[in-house]
């Protein structure tokens, strides 16, 4: 992990630009943490928009956890930003854009190019900045995830042990494997739907919802489309990390 930015934000929130093995990423720490002080983490997942358009939505994400104790950490996906591009998933997307335009169902072939090798690439890099942020001495575990692609909070969720809890959030195709790999997730999950998400086959999110083997896993749906979550979601999936990620009352 190689530092190429520190920002220090007004809140104290600590901002480091970094790249690992030529991948952009952020990682954001409260301004308490310290080797003798070490804080959790959780990895932000996001769309395959870029991060510099993703950016105001992060640092949002980042500041509040960061309010709880929590560090935080995102990379560039495959094929997005400045990465080299992908044309095999890019004549996917085109593919989706046409289907949804004509008003054709979206088979599970396209769903397949469109979604698993993005995961496939992205699982090992995510996994990757794992190991670099949690090598830091301010950083420790337990470690959570939060947020899109849902099938890429999966795969990490089964491959990846260190993962402890996920807020995941419904809202992307999902193929066949990934229901498969849901029937092994048994970390606690806490899951945001959007009940008329326009980019969201809705009996999809129950489907995987219902194939989780989590024990303790929860459905929070909120009325709207997509972009209108309501503040107080993100209360509650703030609850849920203090519940599991062993700060239950915030920083002390």
């Amino acid at each position: 992990m190689h530092f190429t930015s520190e920002l220090r934000l007004d809140d104290g929130v600590l901002e480091r630009g970094f790249t690992l093995d030529g991948i952009p990423g952020l990682l954001w720490t409260p301004s308490d943490a310290s080797a003798s002080a070490p804080v959790p983490l959780i990895l932000l997942g996001h769309p395959p928009l870029g991060l510099r358009a993703m950016y105001p939505r992060l640092v949002s994400r980042a500041r509040h956890a960061a309010a709880d104790g929590f560090a935080t950490a995102t990379i560039e996906l495959p094929g997005s930003g400045d990465r080299p591009a992908r044309p095999a998933l890019d004549r996917a997307r085109e593919d989706l854009r046409r289907a949804l335009r004509a008003g054709e169902p979206v088979g599970d072939d396209l769903v397949d190019a469109l979604v698993l090798p993005l995961v496939d690439a992205a699982v090992p890099e995510w996994r990757a900045a794992l190991d670099a942020a949690l090598s830091l001495p301010e950083v420790d575990g337990p470690v959570g995830f939060s947020g899109g692609l849902i099938s890429l909070g999966v795969r990490l969720a089964v491959t990846d042990p260190r993962i402890t809890a996920a807020v995941l959030f419904a809202g992307s195709f999902v193929p066949r494997v990934i229901f498969e790999e849901a029937r092994r997730v048994t970390v606690p999950l806490h899951v945001l739907l959007q009940w008329d998400d326009e980019g969201n086959d809705r009996r999809t999110a129950l489907d995987l919802f219902d194939a989780f083997a989590s024990q303790d896993k929860s459905l929070h749906a909120h009325m709207g489309g997509h972009t209108g979550v309501p503040a107080s979601a993100g209360e509650a999936a703030a609850g849920f990390f203090r519940r599991h990620l062993g700060r239950p009352d915030g920083p002390t």
